[in-house]
């Protein structure tokens, strides 16, 4: 079979399918984003989002939906053809261009899938699980701290992990919880509403959280940062480049660039005359609070080390308080 341009029809031997498999996705690759590039071959009626081992892959079925074939007086066999046609069309185009599928730069690849539809979909946000999916729209990423999410969403149950990242929908956090139970009351009672005002930088006026259920059970978090923290793991390490310079500043009452606050600090010890151990400085920023970690390392010739506390309140006091300030007398190590 071959088209009026005469390139083949099919550059892949499976049989056709309105049921395509779509590889080398990007992370978390959203339902929205495959919708996006599959609707100019035709209408999405089921995905299947983040499947394989990387969770780079995904499948999305073509259809006219049971809406037309309730609607139109069309033989349903028409409409399967159609359906057919749609995936068939997508499939010849890529195969044909110069110009790759891609999704946020990554090329993707497209081929037929084996199977004729997608079953037992969960990517749909309405099958309840552990996980919730939360846009936060109205706000960019720096506006909204991950401290600020987990206050909001903790008041329904332990939250085990949260991991946040902006997509084309906006900023956006993935929550877990312990059960589908505690996620669904959270949904319940935070879908469409505003995070509290108080808690939001004085240039937001508002924000409102669109909420759904994630495919996801459990996250898979590597570090603790101002963009993933895993509060069942204490020990996990705290990843330095991405707490430091790449928190967007907010603004302050003043106007001017406001530091974002974190429960991680970030010290740097300069006039080192004596030696600074992992233990010097659990004495040091004890003295305010629990200490749950520490990391020390060296960058651009001087000593630094990020220093975790359970929360955003006591690392403020610890930063306030030792700022400026020396670890020994004579003015050493400051």
């Amino acid at each position: 079979m071959s088209s009026s341009s005469g390139q083949p029809q099919f550059r892949y031997t499976q049989t056709p399918s309105k049921v395509l498999h779509l590889r080398n996705l990007p992370w978390e690759c959203t339902e929205e984003e495959l919708v996006e590039l599959c609707k100019p071959f035709g209408k999405i009626v089921n995905t299947k989002c983040n499947v394989g081992a990387n969770r780079n892959q995904a499948f999305v079925e073509f259809g006219c939906g049971m809406v037309a074939v309730l609607l139109v007086s069309v033989p349903f066999d028409d409409i399967e053809s159609a359906d057919l046609n749609q995936a068939i069309s997508m499939v010849s185009y890529y195969a044909s261009s110069s110009d790759p599928a891609q999704v946020r730069g990554k090329t993707v690849y497209i081929q037929y899938s084996n199977r004729q539809e997608i079953t037992n979909n969960k990517s749909s946000g309405d099958v309840s699980g552990n996980v919730l999916l939360v846009t936060i729209e109205g706000v960019e990423a720096g506006d909204v701290s991950i401290d600020v999410i987990h206050l909001v969403f903790s008041a329904f149950g332990f939250v085990h992990k949260i991991a946040t990242f902006e997509k084309a929908a906006g900023f956006q956090a993935l929550i877990q919880y312990t059960d589908a139970e505690t996620a669904s009351n959270a949904r319940n009672a935070l879908d469409g509403r505003s995070i509290p005002r108080y808690l939001l930088p004085e240039h937001v006026a508002s924000c409102h959280l669109r909420i759904s259920f994630s495919a996801h059970t459990d996250l898979n978090i590597k570090f603790q940062s101002h963009r993933s923290r895993d509060y069942t793991n204490p020990y996990l390490p705290v990843n330095p480049s991405a707490i430091e310079g790449t928190l967007q500043p907010t603004l302050g009452p003043d106007g001017k660039k406001k530091e974002p606050e974190s429960n991680v600090l970030l010290a740097s010890i300069e006039n080192m005359q004596y030696a600074v151990t992992v233990d010097v400085l659990h004495k040091v920023f004890s003295t305010f609070g629990t200490v749950q970690k520490i990391a020390i390392f060296e960058k651009n010739g001087g000593m630094q080390a990020l220093i975790q506390y359970p929360d955003v309140t006591t690392a403020a006091v610890a930063k306030g308080a030792l700022e400026g300030h020396c670890i020994y007398e004579g003015g050493y190590c400051t």
